[in-house]
């Protein structure tokens, strides 16, 4: 009998090891409720740009733009776990006039980390490249001085703005689009 009980008691001993360290030690703590990513502040956002001076600079960049990461249910705490690795932004583009051609996005890779509770400022992020000014509507204005679809010499865009990342439990986080008017003069 005593021989079965030591059985047992090892057999037990052996499953709660092996069930203990099974998986993906980053993933074995939840992230307390989670978090939600929040464009939360910025500064120097282009109202009105030249198609023709832009492209020539390269690009057009915003000031700073700030991220903050909000607890979900702060009553539950926070943990290491919900720290966002920053990993990239999207800009998207859509007509604010009559015209339907619009800039192909802009995808831009970033890296960098915002705790639970904090605040991530991305300084002089890139919004417009080569790839948009290479394209319709803003090679016409830059070859032609105005828009060949509307034959106007203003786009009014409507610029949409996205931040991905990822905490280090593994949640995929993103903020809401955030979007501001720009207009394109040649």
């Amino acid at each position: 009998m005593r021989h079965h009980a030591r059985i047992t008691v090892l057999a037990l001993t052996v499953f709660a090891v092996l069930g203990c360290s099974a998986g993906n030690s980053r993933t074995q703590d939840t992230a307390d409720g989670g978090i939600i990513l929040s464009i939360s502040n910025f500064n120097g956002l282009p109202t009105t740009i030249s198609a023709s001076a832009s492209a020539a600079e390269g690009s057009v960049r915003i000031g700073s733009i700030a991220i903050q990461s909000i607890i979900k249910n702060p009553g539950q705490g926070s943990s290491q776990l919900m720290t966002v690795e920053m990993d990239s932004y999207e800009v998207t583009y859509s007509r604010d006039d009559f015209g339907t051609r619009v800039p192909p996005r802009l995808k831009n890779f970033i890296f960098g980390s915002v705790t639970a509770g904090g605040t991530f400022t991305l300084t002089n992020g890139p919004i417009m490249r080569f790839d948009q000014f290479e394209q319709q509507p803003l090679e016409d204005m830059i070859e032609l001085g105005y828009d060949s679809e509307t034959t106007s010499e203003v786009i009014r865009l409507k610029v949409g703005i996205q931040f991905f990342g990822r905490t280090i439990a593994g949640d995929i986080v993103q903020t809401e689009p955030a979007f501001f008017s720009l207009e394109v003069v040649p």
